[in-house]
Formats: structure tokens, sequence, C-alpha cells
């Protein structure tokens, strides 16, 4: 097995799971005591969230940058970041390093693909949504992408940042969720992209009327399969 470089701690809360994820597929697909070969650089999650506050992007690139190539020098075969809204900077990350990125959209549009699914909300950070870095992605893989009316944005933004990358998980947001979610559908949703990694912490597939597309996991499997079909 290759071995999957992680830019992680955007929130640890949410690289947790991609460590977790990682070791059940790779065990799944190998049975056994398999686990896992990667590396993981934990950026300090209170800096970046300043810089994308204040709109240094360039500065947040440098920083995750400087954790591809240190992962790469670790051994990496392939780089994730394990977050949906950094991918703003995914240009300057790939640039960096000589080994692949795994685009999480990527990973995400061929999942919505291979179901069938055409019309998709999205949810996410404000960044995520309200810019076009990562619906701009999915949209070229022949997407329509639908996002919530700016005050359910600003809810989710909040719901993410104050709740979820903290470790906190509210029934009350979870309901929140569900009302945005069934209003997506309403416009014509035929699924919903969780497209923050820390969403996955509240709503499930039970929590929707149309199929969820949870990006941590689909990013952790694209990964062992890019790892277990890079050996072959």
């Amino acid at each position: 097995m290759k071995t999957i470089g992680l830019i992680g701690g955007m929130s640890w809360e949410s690289t947790s799971e991609y460590y977790r994820l990682l070791n059940e597929f790779t065990r799944d697909r190998l049975g056994g005591l398999h686990s896992a070969r990667c590396v993981l650089y934990s950026v300090d999650f209170a800096e970046i969230e300043q810089l994308q506050v204040r709109g240094r992007w360039e500065e947040a690139g440098d920083v995750l940058a400087a954790a591809a190539r240190s992962v790469e020098r670790a051994g990496a075969d392939m780089v994730l970041i394990c977050t949906n809204t950094m991918h703003k900077v995914a240009g300057q990350v790939e640039a960096a390093v000589t080994v692949p990125l795994l685009h999480l959209a990527d990973a995400t549009a061929d999942a919505v693909t291979a179901a069938g699914v055409r019309t998709v909300g999205l949810l996410g950070t404000a960044f995520t949504m309200e810019q076009d870095f990562y619906r701009a992605r999915l949209e070229k893989r022949g997407l329509d992408v639908l996002v919530p009316e700016a005050a359910d944005r600003a809810l989710v933004h909040r719901v993410i940042y104050e709740e979820l990358c903290l470790g906190v998980v509210r029934d009350a947001s979870r309901k929140e969720y569900q009302r945005v979610i069934g209003k997506l559908v309403e416009q014509g949703a035929q699924g919903v992209i969780l497209g923050c990694t820390e969403i996955e912490l509240l709503i499930g597939a039970q929590d929707s009327p149309v199929p969820v597309f949870p990006t941590t996991r689909l990013h952790a499997e694209a990964a062992v399969e890019a790892a277990l079909a890079a050996a072959t």
C-alpha cells in the first residue's frame, strides 16, 4: 500500500474521522490487522481561521504548501487536504509537491455522478458555499449546484465554527440543518453534499429525504482506493 499524506487539523475533530476511516477502509479491503500507511501534518486551526477571516488566502496557502512538502519528505505518495474550505488554495499545495494531490471535490463529484444525481445542494462554510473555487469544480463535472439562502448560509457556517469544530453536536442544530436540507430539496436538489468535513458529525443519511454525500468519507475511501491501486 502506498503512503497517504494528510494535511489536517482544520479542524482536528474531522481529521480524527479521516484517520479512523482510512484505517477502517484499509482493514475492510485487506482484512486482518491491516491498517493504512499514512503521515499526518496537523496545523493550528486558530491561525488558519484568522487568515480565512482576513481574506489572507495566499498566506494560508503558504502554510498548507509547507505542510504538503513536509508530508512528502516523510514519505507520502499522495496528498490530501482534509478540509473542503482550504481547497481554495489547492493550486498552491499542488504546486509545492511532486506527488499527486487527491482533490476532495473530484472524489465527491465522482460519487454524485455514480449515484445518478445531477442537481445537488451544497452545505459548507460560507467560503465554500459562496465562492466559486469549489462549486465551479463541481459544475465543470456537469453538476447543477444549489446553495441555501443567505440567512441559512450564515446559520450553517456558524454551527460549523462555533459548534462542530469544537466537538459540540446539538440536536437543535441538527433540526435546523434538516430544515435547510428540506428547502434545498424543495428547490430541486436530488442529493445534498455535506461539503464541510465536520458536518458528518451532525448529519447522516437518516437526516435527509434525499441521498447525502459525506465528503470526509468519500475522500478517505478514494484515498485508500488510490493507495491500493498504485501498489498493484
